[in-house]
């Protein structure tokens, strides 16, 4: 049976520090807050009464809560930018504390909102790990992903449909972020269809029916919303000629598949990317909650010889196959980077069910292996 035993994530704030909360819709946050903080004074924006409220008069924060004790949670924080400003003043002249959490950084960035000057640390929430739950299995959460009303789904496709028709495209749209929901949508299935390969914006322009300008806003958009992000190419080759472009991945394995109409099962080119797509998500789990300044990467030649993963500053490398068995042939990117080097230690991270070394020192790990002892510390 699928259940949620622990998030991993931690905020131990000291009296009058505050903090952002990052993290895409249905991720958990309020639930988090819930659980973890107890009885908080919380304002939510999601409701209808509160938000209008505040976003007809800011300073009724300050108002009420100048002589207030205890955190203060303000749920959605950027559906009232102006409310920033209100936080600043508290902070500044009554010591408070303030968790916000928002779903979308967009609106604040282009409506230059008081993002509070290095007073509040960040934080960021993701979707499930592997470590947070109960019941996992691999194949399902091809299909399920791992936010966590999903991941508990009874009906994954109908909580998937409804997420991706009411979120991503009515409400990405409300926010008034796009104007042009189908050339969106359109969008989000090319986009999804193309995670994890390098950035062509004319490319998926020509997909979706705009142009290669409209697809960059698109880009910033998911990421600006959490939905997405972008992976760095490593940097450190000495001889080889190197592909600089970034790779773009969707926040939720799920989600991804759902988009792109996939059918992974294993064996399938889909469960192959699919599977690399995870091990990516628990990585960055692993670097929101345990190490934020962790370098993420991945490199790639000119001639099309790739690692999936560099990580931290010795340069771990991680190949990632889906397969039960790894043979010569699928070394021959660990090998072509040991050429080019300076690399620290060489993993395949794969399907098989035990841990061996070879020869050449490349060492095959179990996925859920590599996961125990990435999440211990061991790696980076």
């Amino acid at each position: 049976m699928r259940k949620i035993i622990r998030r991993l994530l931690e905020l131990k704030l000291p009296p009058g520090k505050s903090a952002f909360l990052w993290g895409p819709r249905k991720v958990g946050k309020s639930h988090w807050i819930r659980q973890t903080l107890g009885a908080q004074t919380i304002l939510d924006l999601l409701k209808s009464d509160v938000f209008a409220e505040y976003a007809t008069r800011p300073a009724l924060l300050r108002e009420r809560f100048s002589g207030h004790q205890g955190l203060i949670v303000i749920d959605e924080v950027q559906k009232v930018p102006a409310l920033l400003d209100e936080v600043h003043w508290l902070i500044e002249n009554s010591g408070l504390s303030f968790l916000l959490t928002g779903s979308s950084a967009r609106r604040l960035k282009r409506g230059q909102a008081n993002l509070l000057g290095g007073r509040a640390w960040r934080r960021l929430m993701l979707p499930l790990s592997y470590h947070e739950v109960e019941g996992f299995d691999l194949e399902d959460i091809m299909v399920s992903g791992l936010l966590p009303p999903h991941f508990l789904s009874p009906d994954v496709r109908e909580d998937l449909r409804a997420y991706v028709a009411d979120y991503l495209k009515e409400e990405v749209a409300a926010e008034a972020l796009v104007q042009n929901i189908p050339a969106f949508s359109s969008f989000l299935a090319v986009a999804a269809q193309t995670s994890s390969e390098l950035l062509n914006y004319v490319n998926v322009g020509r997909e979706s029916g705009v142009s290669h300008k409209t697809v960059r806003t698109f880009f910033d958009i998911l990421e600006d919303t959490y939905l997405g992000f972008r992976v760095q190419a490593w940097k450190k080759a000495k001889s080889r000629r190197m592909i600089q472009t970034e790779k773009f991945y969707f926040f939720d394995v799920g989600v991804a598949n759902y988009l792109a109409r996939r059918q992974p099962v294993p064996g399938n080119s889909d469960f192959g990317k699919s599977f690399e797509h995870y091990m990516l998500m628990e990585l960055r789990a692993y670097q929101a909650y345990k190490q934020p300044d962790l370098p993420i990467a991945f490199w790639r030649t000119s001639s099309g010889q790739e690692v999936d993963f560099l990580l931290g500053q010795k340069d771990l490398a991680v190949e990632v196959k889906a397969s039960a068995r790894v043979h010569e042939g699928d070394l021959r990117g660990l090998l072509a980077l040991r050429e080019d080097g300076p690399v620290g230690s060489m993993l395949m991270v794969s399907l098989e069910p035990q841990s061996r070394r070879l020869n050449n020192g490349i060492q095959v790990v179990p996925w859920q292996e590599f996961l125990d002892r990435l999440w211990a510390g061991e790696y980076v």
